[in-house]
């Protein structure tokens, strides 16, 4: 079974899981979970694969690293501005 899960619901569900944890061995277990951003979607497991971090202490630090490999998809439209005129 294919789980799906939207971006404002991935910090939550990163908390269901025990901490710490090794990058690996998390990314195992959200193997098959997809991520539903604003505009498209990614595979959790593979995103958390691509984080740089071998080993997360918490679920907190987890959804704080996997901030740096989401793609530009996930916050919006592409080419939105974040306000500045």
């Amino acid at each position: 079974m294919t789980d799906e899960i939207h971006l404002s619901r991935l910090e939550p569900t990163l908390e269901e899981r025990s901490y710490p944890v090794e990058r690996e061995a998390l990314a195992d277990s959200f193997a098959g979970t997809t991520v539903l951003f604003a505009d498209g979607d990614a595979d959790l497991g593979g995103l958390i694969d691509d984080v740089d971090q071998e080993r997360f202490e918490s679920a907190t630090d987890a959804f704080a690293a996997l901030q740096n490999v989401l793609p530009v998809e996930a916050v919006g439209e592409p080419g939105q501005s974040d306000g500045d005129a």
